[in-house]
């Protein structure tokens, strides 16, 4: 099998110099920009020479850089497999401790969130999921887990949401169907991405619809069809897709939301708990006194 480029780098880590240690952190850390930058503008961002970077390449086994940048660009396109991602995790955790390295991971990723997430679009996502007369939010797989959990939420608060995850491909476009231009949908998809979202926005998106995406990269087949894009930082290179970081910014949506002053939340709320309380839906176990 051949090895993949983040594991030539963790493998050969140790005997890096300075300058290409630079390189190594920056490609593991921001594969997805360093995968479309010249040898040169490489260089210039870590702070090191356009030579420097040609050697890398070559340390690697590449020959020459283009190759180099051809194997980030195609570890972006296709991601790592499920194998390719266990190789990688062994060589970067080794005998470190787990529950500190991977929770540190997770800071690491909210942290990049935070800088790379438009608040713009996050703001003008806000206003077009307040105003939708349908909210529809899709995810299949390991996404779909956000999205049930956004879908919880939101039906709370609003009258017309419908989660579509897991479904079949033909029952995706019946659940899709009526969607318009008074609509906005919600894509959930990270690496490897899902063809059936990447088909069900394209769908919306030739309907009119407000498109919303909750993805990792600028550089996801999801940004095309999509008028806003919400950044959360996952890692391909785990056993398991992180969703820390994408959970972070889903609870920044729904604080938004119910913060917005037009949906009149507290109102909403207060009946709910009347009826949570009637209902004894939650466990009280307090002692009496």
């Amino acid at each position: 099998m051949t090895k993949s480029l983040l594991s030539k780098i963790n493998e050969q880590m140790h005997s890096f110099s300075k300058g290409q240690k630079l390189i190594a952190n920056f490609i593991t850390e921001n594969y997805d920009k360093a995968a479309f930058m010249t040898a040169s503008k490489l260089g210039t961002t870590v702070g090191v020479s356009e030579s420097t970077v040609v050697r890398f390449a070559a340390e690697l086994g590449y020959d020459g850089y283009p190759k180099m940048q051809r194997a980030m660009q195609e570890m972006i396109r296709d991601k790592l497999t499920s194998v390719q991602r266990i190789e990688v995790t062994k060589s970067r955790i080794s005998n470190a401790d787990i529950l500190e390295t991977v929770l540190n991971q997770d800071i690491e990723k909210i942290r990049k969130t935070l800088e790379e997430t438009s608040k713009e679009d996050f703001k003008n996502a806000v206003s077009a999921i307040s105003k939708a007369k349908t909210i529809y939010i899709f995810a299949v797989r390991s996404s779909a887990a956000l999205a049930s959990f956004l879908g919880y939420y939101y039906s709370l608060i609003f009258e017309n949401v419908k989660v579509i995850s897991n479904y079949g491909e033909t029952e995706i476009y019946e659940k899709l169907f009526r969607i318009s231009e008074e609509d906005v949908i919600i894509g959930i998809s990270f690496p490897r991405y899902s063809n059936a979202a990447i088909k069900a926005m394209t769908f919306a998106h030739h309907r009119g619809a407000k498109v919303i995406a909750l993805t990792d990269s600028m550089a996801s087949p999801l940004v095309s069809v999509s008028d806003y894009v919400l950044i959360a930082k996952s890692d391909m290179a785990s056993v398991v897709d992180s969703l820390a970081a994408p959970l972070s910014v889903i609870n920044a949506l729904l604080v938004a939301t119910v913060l917005d002053p037009e949906l009149n939340a507290n109102d909403t709320f207060s009946k709910l708990e009347n009826i949570w309380q009637e209902y004894d839906v939650y466990s009280n176990n307090r002692e009496e006194q």
